[in-house]
């Protein structure tokens, strides 16, 4: 006899550890400087204070920081959805010489660490006229050899008899992809743009090193400027995080019921 409630018993808990850093962060972004810098802190503000973020939106380039935030991340989940798709259905299912090599040599590269390929990134960027701008941080997030390795194991899971009828009908091997295997993608596919999002979402380490004009900055490089060595705008860094995590925390929330989908399908699951 199946009893869900021990396993609620110890997920409820384990929920709670995770979810009480967003919860605190939550209430101080809505706490006046003077009670955030209080000893003992106060976990509950006295009263509710909007200042936090009037001062990003109104005294700050906030807004800039995060409309560019929003180009980047969108440029990358539209490079993965397309590039990653077409590359990993062409891994799963054409067949052309040297295909074994080149999906090993892809994921080969999963095992580079990135600050390996920082410098010689930046001098390549920087012979293309890319540095100190927002092309320098969304090229890199283009496409990636975990995308096309999640795309190839979903396209794997996938019956080839509905490739072969829609073939005999005249189909195109494009047409093939865009009309019968692309929407039966759509689990992997929203897979692939949380990682993305949350990825391009939250790089620091490249843009602090291709970008240096603020007007240039990304969300989590403005929100940097916030946290200095002697002064820290907490009111300001909080409701500033608050409002970058929002978009991600609704991602997830609408993508969420295709995960246990993408990962039983591809091969990826514990």
């Amino acid at each position: 006899m199946k009893r869900p409630w021990l396993a609620h018993l110890i997920l409820a808990p384990t929920a709670l550890v995770f979810v009480a850093p967003l919860l605190w962060m939550t209430l101080t972004a809505f706490m006046p400087d003077a009670e955030i810098n209080r000893y003992p802190p106060t976990l509950w503000p006295s009263e509710f204070s909007l200042d936090g973020f009037t001062r990003i939106f109104t005294e700050d380039d906030y807004p800039r920081w995060l409309l560019n935030t929003v180009v980047v991340s969108a440029v990358a989940v539209a490079g993965h959805v397309v590039l990653c798709s077409l590359a990993g259905y062409g891994f799963a299912r054409l067949k052309f010489p040297g295909r074994t090599a080149g999906f090993t040599a892809i994921m080969a590269t999963i095992m580079i660490p990135a600050q390996v390929l920082m410098i010689p990134t930046f001098m390549m960027f920087r012979g293309l006229g890319l540095i100190d701008t927002l092309g320098a941080a969304f090229v890199p997030w283009l496409a990636s050899a975990f995308g096309v390795f999640l795309m190839r194991q979903f396209f794997l899971s996938l019956p080839r008899e509905l490739e072969e009828a829609a073939r005999i009908d005249g189909c195109s091997q494009l047409g093939v992809f865009f009309r019968i295997v692309l929407p039966l993608a759509r689990p992997a596919l929203a897979a692939l743009v949380v990682f993305t999002l949350l990825g391009s979402w939250n790089d620091l380490i490249w843009p602090l090193i291709s970008i240096s004009s603020e007007e240039t900055y990304t969300l989590q490089m403005g929100l940097s400027t916030f946290a200095g060595a002697r002064h820290t705008e907490w009111s300001a860094l909080m409701a500033g995080n608050v409002v970058a995590v929002l978009p991600l925390v609704a991602a997830f929330v609408l993508a969420q019921r295709h995960f246990i989908a993408t990962m039983s399908f591809s091969g990826l699951k514990g």
